[in-house]
C-alpha cells in the first residue's frame, strides 16, 4: 500500500426505528393495484430478453421465462417471408438484425413502407428455407453483448409457441404493407386457428377490424398500437394524435391500448419528467386498458430515475394515482421484480436483509458529494450511514470533501487557477488543494457533481450540478452522526502542520459519540497505523480499506488485518472477478474473512448501466442482490443509496422466503457459458492474493510545529509555479480525468 496515499474513514451508523412487533410486520395488506381491471401490470417481453440475447431467439425466449415473474407475456414482432411463412423479428428489414448483408451483398431492396422510401433487405424478398438455411440472428443494439451474434437461427412464430410461454403477444406492424405484395397476416392467423396466442396488436385499425371476429371466437385480446403522434395511421390517413381524441372509438375494435411511455410521462428538453398526461385516466374511463412500451435498462431517459431502472417502472405502476396496465420491456427480470417485489413500500418498511447501506460522500449520485444536500438526501433515501471524507482547510478547519483536490468536484479552478500547485505525495498531477486555502475560501466555491463516467456523456442530475454547500466535520456530526474521513493524514501530518487525526478524534469527543453505546461510530483508513491510533476506543468499529484487487485472503494476512481492523472494504472485482463486462467467477475472499470474525463492505457501486456487468443485466438491484445474497456481504458502499435500501426492504430479498418470485443472485461465468468458446473472451490471470506485507504500515509521524511561521496556525502555501506551468497543468489533470473515466469502464 502506498505510504502517503491514505484514505482515512469515519462512519456513524445511523438510527433506525425498529418494526413494532413480528406481528404487526406479517400483517402486511394485499397490493391494490390502479389498473383497469385491479390486478397486477402484466410483464410483456420484447422479443425475450432481448437486452441480453437477439431479438426472438430461443435462449432470449428461453431465459426470460426463467429470470421473470409467473405470468410472463412473450412478444413476438410478426414479420413475413415471400412463401407466408410468419417470423419472429423486430423489423421488415432484416439488415440490423441479421446476419443477411453479409451473406447476399448486392440483394438490397428499396420499398415504400407507410409512405415512406426505405432500403434493405427485406424479409418477404426470401422464401422461408433460405433464411432458415442461411441467416443467423446478431444483437441489434451495439450496446449489448455481441458475443452471441452469429450463433442463433431466426425463430418462426411456431417455434416460440412451441415453447408454451405462459402467454404469448403478436405484433403485427405491417398488414398494409404485406397486403400491398399479396401477403395476408390475417390470413396466416386463420391458417394458426389463432391457437396460443392471447394478444394481438397492430398500430393498422384496419387490420383489427378484419380479424375481430375470429379473435373474438378465440378469446384473444385486440390491442391498438399507437404510434408517434404525428405519424400517420394507414386506414384513417389521420395523425394518431387525433386518434388519441376519441378513445371510445378505439373501444369499439380493440380492449387496450399500446402507447410509447411518453405517451404517459413526457419529458422536457433537459430530460427531466414533466407533470403526467391523463392518457391513462382517459383510457381507463373508456374501459382500455393501457400497456406502455420503450421499457430498456440499458437506455438513457429521465434523469428523476437516477439510472435506477426500477424506479422508472414504479412511476408508471405505483405513483399513488394510476398504474397502466402491462409494460413492453426488453429486461423482463427488472419489470418483474420492479411489480411483484419493489412496489408498494410506503412507510419506511423494515429491511429484510441484515447488510449495512453505507453511502460514499452521501447520495452523490443525486447531488454534489459531501454536501448538506446530499446527506439529507441519504437520510431520506434511508441509507443506514452516511460517510464524511474529512479534509482539512488552511486554518485548520476540518470539512467533508471526498479528496484534498478540489478540481474535480468544485468550481475552484475559475477563482483559484493561480493557487495550483503540485503535491507529489498526494497526486502525480497538479491540484487546488484544500490545505492551501482558507475555510472561507472554500466556501466562496461551488460544489460539483462528479460523475465516473462524464466522458462517455453520462451526466447525474445536471439541473442540481453545483447545488448545496460543504459543511465542517462538527456540522456534520450534528447533522445525524454518520460520517466518513477521507484524507492525507501522513502528508498532512508531516508537511503540514495539520493534525487530520486529532481533529477527528476531538471532534468525535466534543459530539461524545466515544462516550455512547445508541450509534455505531466506523473508522475507515488504508492505513493501519491510523487504526492503530484508535484502538484505544472501544465503541469504534475499525475497517481497513483494501484499494487493490485481490483473489485470496490467505490465513497470515487475514490474522494481520485482524490486529488492527473489525472489518475491511474490499472493491467489487475482489469478489466477483469481471472480464469486458462479464462476470467470470467468484472468489472466496468473503467466507476467508468471515472465518476470521472480519465483516466485509463492498465499494462503490453505483447504478449507470456501463458500470454494471452484463451478468447483472444492466440492473444495478441484480448487482446487490450478487453482493449480499450471493457473496454475504455485510454492507454495501454505494453513491445511491435509494436503490440499495428498495432493494433490503423488499421480501424479495430474502431468499429463505417462501414465495413466488426472488431476487437472484447472478452466477458467475453462466452467461458466457452460452456463447460459443471462440467468441468468449480469453482468459484473464486471477487476482493476486492479500499479502501480509500489504497490511502494515509504519507509524504516523509527528506533526509539525509550523505555528512560528504562520499565524493562523496554518499550511504553508506552495511557491506558486509560473503561470503557464499552471494552465498546462490543469489541462493535463483535466485529460487524464477523461482517461480515468475511459478507464474505468473497460473495467467495470
Amino acid at each position: 500500500m502506498l505510504r502517503f496515499i491514505i484514505f482515512f474513514s469515519l462512519f456513524i451508523h445511523l438510527c433506525v426505528a425498529a418494526p413494532k412487533t413480528p406481528a404487526a410486520a406479517a400483517a402486511v395488506p394485499a397490493k391494490k393495484w390502479l389498473t383497469l381491471n385491479g390486478q397486477e401490470p402484466a410483464v410483456v417481453a420484447r422479443g425475450g430478453f432481448s437486452g441480453l440475447f437477439p431479438e426472438s431467439s430461443a435462449p432470449a425466449n428461453d431465459m426470460a421465462v426463467s429470470t421473470s415473474s409467473p405470468g410472463l407475456t412473450m412478444l413476438c414482432n410478426l414479420q413475413m417471408t415471400k412463401d407466408g411463412v410468419g417470423l419472429c423479428l423486430s423489423d421488415i428489414r432484416l439488415d440490423n438484425a441479421t446476419t443477411i448483408s453479409s451473406l447476399f451483398p448486392k440483394t438490397q431492396k428499396t420499398y415504400k413502407v407507410n409512405g415512406q422510401d426505405l432500403k434493405g433487405w427485406f424479409v418477404l424478398d426470401y422464401d422461408a428455407d433460405t433464411i432458415f438455411s442461411n441467416v443467423s440472428l446478431v444483437q441489434n443494439i451495439f450496446s449489448r453483448p455481441s458475443i452471441f451474434d452469429g450463433q442463433m437461427p431466426v425463430s418462426a412464430v411456431e417455434d416460440v409457441l412451441g415453447t408454451k410461454p405462459p402467454k404469448f403477444w403478436l405484433s403485427v406492424q405491417y398488414d398494409a404493407f404485406y397486403m400491398e405484395h399479396k401477403l395476408s397476416a390475417a390470413e396466416y392467423l386463420r391458417s394458426l386457428r389463432f391457437r396460443g396466442i392471447n394478444v394481438i396488436s397492430s398500430p393498422e385499425i384496419g387490420f383489427l377490424k378484419s380479424i375481430g371476429m375470429d379473435a373474438g371466437r378465440a378469446k384473444t385480446k385486440l390491442i391498438f398500437e399507437f404510434k408517434e403522434p404525428e405519424a400517420i395511421e394507414p386506414t384513417t390517413n389521420k395523425k394518431y394524435s387525433e386518434l388519441q381524441q376519441n378513445l371510445a372509438a378505439i373501444k369499439a375494435f380493440a380492449s387496450g391500448v399500446l402507447v410509447p411511455k411518453d405517451y404517459i410521462w413526457p419529458l422536457d428538453s433537459a430530460n427531466y419528467l414533466k407533470p403526467a398526461t391523463t392518457f391513462v385516466a382517459d383510457a381507463h374511463k373508456a374501459g382500455l386498458e393501457v400497456y406502455a412500451s420503450g421499457f430498456a435498462n440499458d437506455m438513457r431517459t429521465s434523469f428523476n430515475y437516477s439510472y435506477d431502472p426500477s424506479a422508472e417502472y414504479l412511476q408508471f405502476v405505483d405513483n399513488g394515482q394510476f398504474s397502466v396496465d402491462g409494460v413492453i420491456t426488453d429486461f423482463p427480470p427488472t419489470a418483474s421484480q420492479s411489480i411483484t417485489c419493489l412496489s408498494h413500500q410506503k412507510g419506511n418498511l423494515p429491511k429484510a436483509g441484515h447488510a449495512l447501506v453505507i453511502t460514499h460522500n452521501g447520495a452523490s449520485g443525486d447531488y454534489p458529494g459531501c454536501t448538506d444536500l446530499a446527506y439529507q438526501k441519504a437520510v431520506d433515501d434511508g441509507a443506514d450511514v452516511i460517510d464524511c471524507s474529512v479534509q482539512m482547510s488552511k486554518d485548520g478547519i476540518a470539512f467533508c470533501h471526498d479528496a484534498a483536490d478540489l478540481t474535480a468536484s468544485t468550481t475552484a479552478m475559475t477563482t483559484f487557477m493561480s493557487r495550483a500547485t503540485s503535491v507529489p505525495e498526494i497526486q502525480p498531477t497538479n491540484g487546488i488543494f484544500s490545505f492551501d486555502l482558507t475555510w472561507a475560501e472554500i466556501q466562496s466555491v461551488k460544489p460539483q457533481i462528479e460523475s465516473p463516467f462524464t466522458a462517455t456523456g453520462f451526466q447525474r442530475n445536471p439541473a442540481n450540478k453545483n447545488a448545496g454547500k460543504f459543511i465542517t466535520l462538527a456540522e456534520f456530526l450534528d447533522f445525524s452522526k454518520a460520517k466518513a474521513v477521507a484524507g492525507n493524514a501522513a502528508y498532512l501530518a508531516s508537511k503540514k502542520g495539520l493534525g487530520i487525526v486529532d481533529a477527528v478524534k476531538s471532534a468525535l469527543t466534543n459530539s461524545t459519540l466515544d462516550k455512547q453505546s445508541t450509534q455505531k461510530v466506523l473508522i475507515q483508513s488504508d492505513d493501519s497505523s491510523v487504526l492503530s491510533s484508535f484502538e484505544a476506543v472501544p465503541p469504534y468499529t475499525r475497517i481497513l480499506s483494501i484499494d487493490k484487487e485481490i483473489g485470496d485472503a490467505p490465513k497470515p494476512s487475514v490474522e494481520e488485518i485482524k490486529k488492527h481492523a473489525d472489518a475491511v472494504n474490499l472493491m467489487r472485482t475482489s469478489l466477483v472477478t469481471v472480464s469486458q463486462s462479464f462476470a467470470t467467477g467468484k472468489t472466496n475472499v468473503v467466507e476467508e474473512m468471515h472465518k476470521a470474525n472480519i465483516s466485509v463492505y463492498v465499494s462503490v457501486l453505483r447504478n449507470e448501466y456501463i458500470s454494471i456487468a452484463f451478468d447483472y443485466f444492466s440492473d444495478p438491484t441484480v448487482e446487490l442482490a450478487t453482493f449480499i445474497a450471493g457473496s454475504g456481504v455485510d454492507g454495501v458502499i454505494t453513491e445511491f443509496p435509494a436503490t440499495a435500501t428498495r432493494y433490503l426492504r423488499s421480501p424479495c430479498s430474502d431468499l429463505n422466503k417462501d414465495q413466488p418470485y426472488a431476487i437472484l443472485p447472478a452466477e458467475a461465468g453462466a452467461l458466457l457459458s452460452v456463447a460459443d468458446k471462440e467468441a468468449q473472451p480469453p482468459s484473464s490471470a486471477p487476482n493476486p492474493p492479500l499479502d501480509a506485507k500489504d497490511v502494515i504500515d509504519p507509524p504516523l509521524p509527528p506533526v509539525a510545529n509550523l505555528a512560528a511561521s504562520n499565524a493562523t496556525g496554518g499550511a504553508q502555501p506552495h511557491p506558486p509555479p509560473p503561470s503557464g506551468t499552471v494552465a498546462i497543468t490543469a489541462n493535463l489533470g483535466l485529460s487524464l480525468l477523461a482517461m480515468l473515466a475511459l478507464g474505468v469502464l473497460c473495467v467495470a
